[in-house]
């Protein structure tokens, strides 16, 4: 009977936690640094990956633009939210800015050909956030999650820069058969993008064009024009009511 390592979950979880104090904490990096190595090292040999020195020394490199990402993510936290105190508790307290840091250290080992330790952390922290973030999704500068419990956001997504997504957002793909694995099959949107609450956009094909807003509760399966305002409208009646009983 094959053995699959599932113990690796938490080999992985703490791996991946102390990557993300490492990246913002330079005793941590210190403290860490042999820890890291020795442990991707030993995940990806277990995956049956080959390689996984050379790997982690390129993924090393890339660490520092990956900080200046988050940092990027971490200003337009603290612009857009009215009830952020400081760019210190974004980085202390917003579960938002906790996925999106997670999902920029995992997408960068995708890209380098490394698959199940990035979907492992990314399972970790949707897990602790609610955010599901495929590390396959491509993701521009200044990112921003408000709230965030809900969110999806599918492996062939391609998002600009400057974007806004609030909770319950999906960015999903219209069923295909697994012979159409590698084609496009979620949503492109286009810089200055807002999109509210509870939107769900399918499909592959399909663009938002840029500084276009999407109001909350929407379904999209169609491209929307740059500079659009979409919504969705429902009859909502107030009644008076008098001595606690509806009239």
């Amino acid at each position: 009977m094959k053995s699959y390592n599932v113990c690796l979950k938490d080999t992985a979880k703490k791996f991946t936690k102390r990557l993300f104090y490492s990246l913002f904490d330079c005793e941590q990096e210190e403290t860490h640094g042999d820890y890291l190595e020795n442990t991707f090292i030993e995940i990806v040999s277990k995956l049956e990956i080959e390689n996984g020195k050379e790997i982690w020394e390129t993924f090393k490199t890339q660490l520092p633009e990956i900080r200046k990402k988050l940092d990027l993510d971490a200003i337009a936290f603290e612009s857009n939210d009215p009830a952020s105190h400081s760019l210190t508790e974004i980085y202390l307290a917003y579960p938002g800015f906790y996925a999106i840091s997670i999902y920029r250290l995992s997408h960068a080992l995708y890209k380098l050909g490394v698959h199940i330790l990035p979907r492992m952390m990314s399972e970790y922290i949707h897990g602790i956030t609610g955010v599901d973030i495929h590390p396959g999704a491509t993701i521009g500068d200044s990112f921003y999650i408000d709230h965030g419990t809900g969110i999806v956001i599918g492996e062939t997504s391609i998002i600009g820069k400057h974007v806004k997504i609030y909770q319950g957002v999906t960015l999903g793909g219209i069923s295909v058969s697994k012979s159409l694995a590698s084609t496009k099959r979620h949503p492109t949107i286009d810089d200055n993008v807002c999109i509210y609450a509870n939107a769900t956009i399918l499909g592959g094909d399909i663009i938002i064009g840029a500084n276009s807003i999407i109001g909350a509760n929407v379904w999209i399966t169609e491209s929307v024009p740059e500079n659009s305002l979409v919504t969705y409208q429902t009859e909502i009646k107030i009644r008076p009511r008098k001595n606690g009983i509806q009239e």
